[in-house]
C-alpha cells in the first residue's frame, strides 16, 4: 500500500522524473558581489571574520601536511580544498551543541568549532596526546567535547549511524539536531538509501549534507548515476530537499540554517547537494591527472570559495591586503611550529593498546600484551618507539 491515494488511470503510464528539476541556490557571485535579488544572510563582521579565518586555516594546514606525507613524515593525508564552503559554511550554521558526524574531508567543521592545530597535529602523528591514542590513521578526528564524532573508515557507516542519532535527540527534546557529511560516491552505498529511508518514517531532527565534488575517487559523476545528481533522491523518501552552489559560503550557511530549523521545530529530515569540486587529490595515495584535465582544474580554480567570501569581505570594508598577509604569515608560522612539537611528543603508552575496551583488562587479553611486550624486547631494533615503553617485567 502507498501512503497516499494515487491518480488512477486506465493505459500504461510512465514517467523517470525528468519534470522534477531541482534549482541551484545561489546568493554570492565569483566576483564576490551578490547577485541583483539576492540577500545576503544575517550574518554579522564577527562571525564573518570567524568563517573565513578557519577557511584560510583549514588551506593551509592541508597544504603543510601534504607536504608533510610527501616528505615522510606522515604515513597519509586527505585535504579540503575546494570545499571549504561547503564544509564551514554548514558547520557555522549549526549550534554547538549539534553533532556532527564527519566523512574523512570535514576538518574546516572541526576548526570552526574550536580544535586547535596543536590538537591536529597529536592526532596526525599519533603521540600521546592524541585522543585516540594513536590507534587511528591520520585525519581520522573526534573530538566529544566539540560533538565531533570520530571518524571512522569505512565509507559512508556514519550515514545511517547519525539518523540513529537524531532519533535520540528527537526523544531526548533537547533542541538539538544532527548534521551528517559525505560525498556523492558515498550516496552510491546502501548505507545511504537506509538511512534515508529511516530518517523520514521516524521524522528525525538530521541534516544529510552531500558534498557533491564531481568524483568518487576517479569515478565522475556521469559514470556514478543517471539521474540529475543526489538531491532527486530525497523525492523517494518523501523528505525536504535544497541544493546549494558549495563555493558559495553565503548560500550554504542560510540553507543549512534553514535545513536546521525545520529540523530542529518540525522533525523534519534535510538533504542539501552542495555542487563543489575537489581541487586536491582524493588521498595523498591519488593522482587526479590520470582522470581529469588541467583544463577542468583550473576552471574550477576561478571558483575558489575562499578567494570568493574575501572578495566579499573587502567589499563590505571587513579585510584588506594587509589583513591577509598578517593571517597568512601567522598562520602558517604556527602549523609549523605546532608540527615541529608534536613529532617530538613521544608514542602513547603501549598500555593504552588493550584499555578502553573493558572495563579491565581481561585475563587473555592480559598474557597477549605481556608477550608483545617481551617480543618488542627481544628485537628492539624493529620496534624503536615502542622499545622503551616494553622494558618493564613481562
Amino acid at each position: 500500500m502507498t501512503t497516499t491515494k494515487s491518480k488512477v488511470v486506465h493505459a500504461p503510464k510512465f514517467t523517470d522524473g525528468a519534470e522534477f528539476r531541482i534549482p541551484t541556490f545561489k546568493l554570492l557571485k565569483e566576483d564576490g558581489s551578490l547577485y541583483k535579488s539576492a540577500k545576503a544572510p544575517d550574518l554579522d563582521k564577527e562571525k564573518a571574520l570567524r568563517i573565513y579565518r578557519t577557511m584560510v586555516t583549514t588551506r593551509i594546514l592541508d597544504e603543510r601536511m601534504l607536504a608533510a606525507q610527501r616528505q615522510g613524515r606522515l604515513s597519509f593525508y586527505m585535504q579540503c580544498t575546494g570545499e571549504e564552503a561547503a564544509v564551514i559554511g554548514s558547520a557555522a550554521a549549526l549550534d554547538d551543541n549539534d553533532m556532527i558526524m564527519a566523512q574523512y574531508r570535514e576538518q574546516g567543521a572541526l576548526a570552526y568549532r574550536g580544535f586547535t592545530i596543536d590538537e591536529f597535529m597529536n592526532q596526525l602523528f599519533g603521540n600521546e596526546l592524541d585522543y585516540g591514542k594513536g590507534r587511528q590513521m591520520p585525519v581520522h578526528y573526534g573530538s566529544s567535547k566539540l560533538n565531533y564524532m570520530t571518524i571512522s573508515s569505512p565509507l559512508a557507516t556514519q550515514i545511517p549511524q547519525a539518523t540513529g542519532y537524531a532519533y535520540g535527540q528527537k526523544l531526548a527534546g533537547d533542541g538539538h539536531c544532527t548534521i551528517t557529511y559525505f560525498g556523492e560516491g558515498a550516496a552510491s552505498e546502501g548505507d545511504f538509501h537506509a538511512a534515508l529511508n529511516m530518517a523520514a518514517v521516524q521524522r528525525v531532527p538530521v541534516i544529510f549534507l552531500c558534498r557533491n565534488n564531481g568524483y568518487a575517487i576517479s569515478t565522475p559523476a556521469t559514470e556514478q548515476f543517471a539521474a540529475d545528481g543526489v538531491a532527486p533522491r530525497a523525492y523517494g523518501y518523501k523528505m525536504d530537499v535544497i541544493r546549494v552552489d558549495g563555493n558559495d559560503i553565503l548560500a550554504v550557511h542560510e540553507a543549512t540554517r534553514a535545513a536546521r530549523q525545520l529540523a530542529v521545530e518540525h522533525n523534519r529530515p534535510v538533504l542539501i547537494e552542495a555542487m563543489t569540486y575537489r581541487l586536491a587529490a582524493h588521498s595523498s595515495s591519488d593522482d587526479p591527472s590520470g582522470y581529469r584535465s588541467k583544463d577542468e582544474e583550473a576552471a574550477w580554480r576561478q571558483k575558489d570559495p575562499i578567494l570568493r567570501m574575501r572578495l566579499w569581505l573587502e567589499s563590505k570594508k571587513w579585510w584588506s591586503e594587509d589583513d591577509e598577509k598578517k593571517l597568512q604569515e601567522s598562520m602558517r608560522r604556527e602549523v609549523l611550529e605546532t608540527m615541529k612539537r608534536a613529532q617530538k611528543r613521544p608514542p602513547p603508552p603501549l598500555e593504552t593498546l588493550v584499555t578502553d575496551v573493558y572495563d579491565e583488562v581481561p585475563p587473555a587479553l592480559a598474557e597477549q600484551f605481556q608477550k608483545l611486550k617481551a617480543h618488542i624486547r627481544k628485537y628492539p631494533e624493529a620496534y624503536p618507539k615502542s622499545a622503551e615503553h616494553a622494558k618493564g617485567g613481562a
